[in-house]
């Protein structure tokens, strides 16, 4: 085989695996969220085992794992692997994967935030590329140990979704993407921005279109890759539909 057929067929048939944490108090309490840490709720950690079990029916069980530092997705990353049988495996965690930080509108009531700013400017705040919430004067995330390796200028004040596009993407070519080349089936655990990003990139959506899309919490969003490292099936295929409550 010549070295160009070599090269692009090292993606083939990949399976990526994309899953929104579970419900988080913040979520719960409508809330902006970002690099906030809220617990996951009873019903979140539902959820998270519901997807864990949906993965394994679908018989994709993971290889390796990627999430944030966030403890919503750290906890669900641990309920689904556990779940789909697969408590052992790597996990990678990686600030790069937290959720958009939300600057200043963090931990604010939406409907309140809407109340004070317009419900069109907040709209676009939420779901433009471009758009930047108003920036936080200090961060807390400063004096977290989770970031103290970080220099200062690493740590956003305030993000859109184009910014986090920019710190999300080398992470995946750098430590993501050679698990996929290594035929490994991977689950990225992280928040419905940082996805929404990695859609963005995935399936060439454009800055207009990305507005419309929403990523719901703990649905395993299923992909196949082409050779070149592209979704066979634009959009993803979801494995199980939304969570039950039970009775």
């Amino acid at each position: 085989m010549d070295p160009v057929s070599s090269a692009s067929a090292e993606f083939q048939g990949c399976r990526l695996i994309l899953l929104r944490h579970g419900q988080s108090e913040f979520n719960a309490a409508n809330r902006f969220t970002g690099w906030a840490d809220p617990p996951l709720t009873g019903f979140g950690e539902l959820e998270a085992v519901q997807a864990g079990q949906a993965i394994a029916a679908a018989g994709c069980r993971p290889d390796v794992a990627f999430t944030s530092l966030l403890q919503r997705a750290v906890a669900t990353t641990r309920l689904v692997l556990t779940a789909a049988d697969r408590p052992w495996v790597p996990v990678h965690r990686s600030w790069q994967l937290n959720g958009r930080h939300y600057g200043a509108l963090q931990g604010k009531d939406k409907n309140l935030v809407r109340a004070e700013f317009g419900a069109e400017r907040v709209q676009r705040w939420r779901r433009s590329y471009d758009g930047r919430p108003p920036a936080l004067r200090e961060d807390p995330n400063l004096a977290d140990p989770r970031y103290a390796a970080l220099p200062p200028r690493v740590l956003p004040h305030t993000e859109s979704l184009r910014d986090v596009t920019a710190r999300l993407l080398p992470y995946w070519s750098d430590a993501v993407a050679p698990e996929l080349r290594a035929g490994r089936v991977v689950l990225i655990v992280a928040h419905g921005n940082t996805l929404r990003a990695l859609i963005k990139w995935l399936d060439g959506i454009s800055d207009a279109e990305i507005t419309r899309l929403e990523v719901p919490t703990a649905r395993p969003l299923l992909y196949l890759l082409d050779a070149a490292g592209k979704p066979l099936v634009p959009g993803g295929v979801f494995l199980v539909g939304a969570p039950s409550r039970g009775k």
